[in-house]
């Protein structure tokens, strides 16, 4: 099997300022080919440390893959250290490369300056990787065949601007492994869930999980927004295994039917969205300490306006009572986190916007405003429909979750969004209740 090692440069990386997303990319687009990424490491804008990863990577692997570093600015050094490592130091003009700066920066009203034309400079010997979408040129270079694979080493240099090196993958580099090495034959599908925490999950799939077929490989994915449960096969015949993993998948539900979304990259808001649109019925929104996160996440969806009437952000009391009717005595007995007025929310919400669901959010993200009686981490969330004759029903829930305010926020929006997906399912309010964690 093909062993591919990862190069990431940039102080930026390091220093916990910019998040590495390009390696989780890397890494997923090349085990859909069947290709494994065996390591993964990130370096300083430094000519010694540069060098080094790349001679340390070449010596284990087959293929190197390298992303960062490739600007027209002075800290952007990784073109000028392969330079020195595979050329001697020589570089030349490559003419395709400087007309397509020059084409790229003239409709941009931009100056064709010196350091937009270094992006045409490459290292003498290497084969030119054309980025249509950016100034910077991804670079391969071969090295002699490795033991292991009998196949030449390849290095690929990638700018480090997340679309441009996707496009770079894509049209250039994987076609260019999958032609040199011969691949596993792989195949991966993941189902997403939402309401159960990964130890319940794992008792409640126990009898599924160990009568799973052989070659079969389950692995649990958590996050905030729920637990991804990926099944993977190797080496084996493409669409038999597929349609395997799918009758396992279908088996599944007759565990923890109401946890599951749907395949990757189902989510609750996507399910939410596809019962609304089925059923021909509309959404409205009104939440306080989520601030418009569940708004957002709707309408991040394409086709939101066939559903998705609106929402109120109220943050203070005096919007609650004022946007969305909330009783002036209710906030002042209760207090804003409380379950009358998220009830009151919500009814507010379908009433005003003409909606037929309305869910509220209203609680205490922190780190701040956090009492012995309410916690930070305290969220009432509630929803609210009509009945057959035209009633306005609602239903509240309470939640505890943490002390961090991003993650109260995510997990809030994610909670109030799952209850109304599990009502239009038909599933019992005592369910909901009880049945999630």
């Amino acid at each position: 099997m093909v062993s591919i090692e990862l190069i990431t440069v940039g102080d930026e990386l390091l220093i916990g300022q910019v998040i590495d997303t390009n390696s989780a990319w890397i890494g997923r687009e090349l085990g859909r080919i069947g290709a494994q990424v065996d390591r993964i490491v990130s370096v300083h804008d430094s000519a010694e440390d540069i060098r080094e990863a790349v001679r340390t990577a070449l010596g284990r692997a087959d293929v190197v893959v390298m992303t960062g570093g490739l600007g027209p600015t002075k800290d952007d050094i990784t073109k000028k250290t392969l330079a020195d490592l595979f050329a001697g130091g020589r570089m030349g003009r490559d003419e395709a490369v400087f007309e397509h700066v020059r084409r790229m920066t003239a409709e941009r009203g931009m100056v064709f300056n010196e350091l937009n034309q270094a992006q045409a400079l490459v290292p003498e010997g290497c084969t030119v990787l054309p980025n249509r979408v950016g100034t910077a040129p991804g670079m391969l270079f071969v090295g002699p065949a490795g033991a292991a694979s009998g196949a030449e080493k390849l290095l690929f240099s990638l700018p480090g601007v997340p679309f441009e090196m996707k496009e770079l993958m894509a049209e250039q580099v994987i076609p260019i492994i999958r032609s040199r090495f011969a691949l596993r034959s792989v195949v991966h599908r993941t189902m997403m869930t939402f309401g159960l925490a990964e130890s319940a999950m794992a008792e409640r799939i126990e009898p599924w999980e160990t009568a799973l077929p052989e070659g079969l490989h389950l692995a649990y994915l958590p996050n905030a927004r729920g637990i991804r449960l990926r099944l993977s096969a190797y080496d084996v015949e493409e669409g038999q295994a597929a349609e395997e993993i799918e009758r396992q998948f279908v088996r599944l539900g007759e565990y923890i039917g109401p946890y599951l979304l749907g395949y990757e990259p189902s989510s609750v808001e996507s399910a939410v969205a596809e019962l609304l649109r089925s059923r021909g019925e509309t959404l409205a929104v009104a939440e306080s300490c989520t601030g418009g996160s569940i708004s957002a996440r709707i309408t991040a969806l394409a086709g939101a306006s066939e559903y998705y009437l609106g929402g109120a952000t109220t943050y203070s009391n005096a919007a609650k009572a004022q946007l969305l009717g909330v009783s002036a005595a209710d906030l002042e007995q209760h207090g804003a986190v409380s379950e009358p007025v998220a009830r009151q929310m919500a009814a507010g919400a379908l009433e005003r916007f003409g909606a037929d669901y309305a869910v509220s959010t209203t609680g205490i993200a922190g780190p701040g405003g956090g009492t012995s009686e309410k916690p930070v981490g305290t969220v009432w969330m509630a929803l609210a429909w009509r009945d057959e004759a035209g009633e306005v029903m609602t239903s509240a829930r309470l939640m505890r979750f943490s002390e961090l305010r991003e993650q109260n926020i995510e997990r809030a929006a994610t909670h109030a969004l799952n209850m109304l997906r599990l009502h239009l399912l038909g599933v019992s309010e005592a369910f909901q209740q009880t049945g999630m964690l």
